[in-house]
């Protein structure tokens, strides 16, 4: 089951990050302030294996995460997350969402296209490895 997280969740958060990025990982702090941002709407799974964050900006919402620990992919987390994130942005009033994935992520990208992700823009060397950005946009209207 998917739930908004609250404060006492960010330190079960940046364990997921840890897990998920690295040196990349976003710090306790930064993750706190997702949790509690105003703009800023955090979603985790119960168990805690894994989590999704997004923000808006008038009917623009950001895909800011989606990361599930290794040892609990497979299970459909972040497709049960990705569809919780997408229904709360369309609630929020949001028509559309972007979204930055690396564009080595075979995985990651083939889930948003599932979803109807469009691929718009790439930004050359984007990440601290030298990979590509993919920029990705879902029209919601269109999505189900």
């Amino acid at each position: 089951m998917i739930r908004l997280a609250t404060p006492d969740d960010v330190a079960a958060i940046a364990l997921i990050e840890a897990g998920c990025f690295d040196t990349g990982a976003w710090s306790e702090t930064l993750v706190h302030a997702e949790v509690t941002g105003e703009r800023h709407h955090v979603l985790v799974a119960d168990d805690l294996q894994a989590y999704g964050a997004i923000s808006l900006a008038g009917e623009v919402a950001d895909l800011d995460r989606i990361a599930v620990l290794p040892h609990s992919r497979g299970r459909g987390l972040a497709r049960e997350l990705l569809t919780e994130l997408i229904d709360r942005a369309r609630d929020l009033g949001a028509e559309r969402i972007l979204l930055e994935v690396a564009a080595n992520n075979a995985a990651a990208i083939g889930l948003y296209e599932s979803f109807g992700f469009a691929t718009i823009n790439t930004r050359t060397a984007y990440y601290p490895d030298g990979a590509d950005a993919l920029v990705m946009e879902l029209t919601i209207e269109e999505w189900r």
